[in-house]
């Protein structure tokens, strides 16, 4: 039986990438997903393609009238899944402030506007809000500051958040999950910024005991638990997905 049959999904940066994935993975299980993009084309060829199981709404996490916007187009929300973000490469050294804010403004601040602008079609019925955080946010690396920074926040916040909503008897669950280095678009850009990209990409997969990057449907499975009714008792956890990597 499909687990998250009756369930409304709204899932950013769902257009592409662990987004895709996720939105894939949720379609099959029942949910009805709405996929959060500012890459239209995309979510709406991905929408097409699911059918009535998923349809397209245009969102710029970095702006609230976006959110605002985005989160009228829907009656109710039981799953908010706060994907969309971005990794910059650079040592304290290197990265600029504008690059920094860049980071903060999609990773951090786009969580919270989605938490905050989502939370009154939730808290009368309950649900589950998973925020994308990452082993950078428990795990330091010299080059990557303002992810590192970022996805710590993000961590933090998820845990801030599910204890206010666990006080208030909203019903709401708040996770983090933490992906290790998978490989999908978001990899291939970061390469880029890289002068020697195929000696980066041996280090993603070195520092990964089981010697592999990881697969984008291998952290959508558990966005679908965390989605699910099995979950129920998951609130405030780092959910550390990563080949060994945080071990």
């Amino acid at each position: 039986m499909a687990v998250l049959n009756g369930k409304v999904a709204l899932v950013t940066g769902g257009a592409s990438g662990l987004g895709e994935a996720i939105v894939r993975a949720y379609a099959a299980e029942g949910a009805s997903v709405v996929i959060a993009d500012i890459d239209a084309a995309g979510g709406q060829a991905l929408a097409a393609e699911l059918g009535g199981n998923a349809r397209f709404v245009t969102l710029d996490v970095t702006r609230q009238e976006s959110w605002d916007a985005a989160i009228a187009t829907c009656d109710r929300i039981d799953v908010l899944v706060n994907n969309a973000g971005i990794t910059t490469l650079g040592s304290i050294e290197e990265i600029t402030l504008d690059q920094f804010r860049h980071e903060l403004d999609i990773d951090v601040l786009g969580v919270f506007m989605g938490m905050q602008t989502a939370l009154p079609k939730m808290k009368a019925h309950g649900g589950s809000i998973i925020n994308m955080s990452s082993l950078s946010g428990v795990k330091a690396s010299s080059n990557l500051v303002a992810y590192n920074a970022a996805k710590a926040a993000v961590t933090l916040m998820t845990k801030s958040c599910a204890l206010h909503f666990a006080e208030k008897g909203y019903g709401i669950r708040c996770n983090s999950i933490h992906p290790g280095a998978i490989h999908t678009p978001i990899i291939d850009k970061v390469l880029a910024q890289s002068d020697d990209p195929k000696a980066l990409y041996q280090s993603f997969v070195d520092v990964h005991p089981v010697k592999r990057l990881g697969r984008p449907e291998e952290i959508a499975a558990m966005a679908v638990f965390l989605a699910s009714d099995a979950s129920a008792f998951a609130t405030g956890a780092e959910f550390r997905v990563d080949g060994g990597a945080s071990v």
